[in-house]
């Protein structure tokens, strides 16, 4: 029997179950299937309904559980009660309060339904979320809401999974699953306008590079200046505070001539980055520099600073994903949907230059 996909690491790396068993002693249900040469699914055959495997691959797998003292699981039982009360939430950047609003929700509805969720944290690492995903497949999850890295957005199959998954915050136009999304064009786009029509010109632009949001962010900026004639200045950046200010402390380090006269960030951690660079070299807002960024987090509506934003509803997308879940669960065959929530323009000080 051929292999699912999410059993093949990559050259040099050992599968996420398999680090586990070495550390702790035990061995996974993936361990069996590794040491068979089978999938995951056939192992849990042999364990269930052992008379519905031929009697070679049989035997085979069985020499595999003793070899390694395999002991049927949690896991197991919940296979063979045929559901799972398990759901995961695999997210790129935890730090981020956009996941933090997210995952509240989707704990929400969770707990509403009787399921207990378990959420990781892929810190933007396409390695560190194919091991999640493997862990969720160990675990015999019912579903995944996942936001996922570039990479694996793009090498994403969702049948190789043995669970239901709905991407959150990115996608592809292409993706073939249930998505729930920003117009993340439209709004990156409004942000943009809006500088423009306060007087900035030279508007630099604070992009993640991971991910398709900060993709579709850019091509929503990059248009709104075309439509006046600008280039635009992108900064391709890991999204982070600490990348946010170092970039623009080098950007506000060129003559003023030549430097931006605002900044635009892609998300949050980056807008509190730029905004520390900008008051770490003493300019004010809005008259020396003009700063906007998505995520409408509470300190930016702190009288000091009154930043311009894009307001996200991230509680209503984590609510939508976790019922798309739901759904999708109860009905594998339905037609994937894709939402689409729009964002808000909360304009304040930081970009009102007269």
């Amino acid at each position: 029997m051929q292999r699912t996909p999410y059993r093949r690491p990559g050259p040099g790396t050992r599968p996420f179950s398999h680090r586990l068993a070495q550390e702790s002693g035990l061995a996974s249900i993936k361990d069996v299937a590794q040491r068979a040469g089978v999938s995951t699914t056939t192992v849990s055959r042999v364990l269930t309904t052992p008379g519905a495997v031929r009697a070679p691959l049989r035997e085979r797998v069985e020499q595999a559980i003793a070899d390694l003292g395999y002991r049927p699981n949690l896991a197991a039982r919940r296979l063979r009660q045929r559901r799972a009360s398990i759901v995961g939430l695999i997210v790129s950047d935890i730090r981020s309060p956009f996941f933090t609003d997210v995952g509240r929700a989707v704990e929400d509805v969770a707990y509403r339904n009787g399921l207990r969720l378990i959420l990781c944290n892929s810190d933007e690492n396409p390695a560190k979320e194919q091991s999640y995903l493997e862990l969720m497949a160990d675990e015999q999850a019912s579903g995944v809401i996942l936001s996922p890295t570039m990479e694996g957005l793009r090498r994403l199959r969702p049948g190789d999974w043995p669970f239901p998954l709905v991407l959150v915050d990115r996608a592809l136009e292409s993706s073939r699953v249930d998505r729930v999304v920003l117009d993340n064009h439209a709004a990156a786009r409004r942000a943009t306008e809006h500088l423009l029509q306060s007087g900035y010109r030279r508007i630099a632009l604070l992009a993640g590079i991971h991910s398709t949001t900060g993709q579709q962010r850019h091509a929503g900026y990059a248009d709104a200046l075309a439509a006046h004639g600008l280039a635009p200045r992108p900064l391709w950046l890991d999204p982070t505070r600490d990348a946010g200010q170092r970039a623009t402390a080098q950007c506000l380090a060129a003559p003023p001539a030549e430097r931006p006269d605002a900044l635009l960030a892609t998300n949050g951690l980056l807008l509190l980055g730029a905004l520390q660079a900008v008051q770490a070299a003493g300019l004010r807002t809005p008259q020396d520099i003009g700063i906007a960024g998505f995520d409408n987090n509470d300190w930016t509506a702190l009288p000091a600073l009154d930043v311009t934003t894009i307001a996200q509803p991230t509680y209503d997308i984590g609510r939508t994903a976790a019922e798309l879940l739901l759904q999708r669960m109860q009905d594998p065959a339905r037609p994937a949907r894709r939402v689409v929530l729009e964002g808000e323009l909360v304009a304040r000080g930081s970009s009102a230059r007269s």
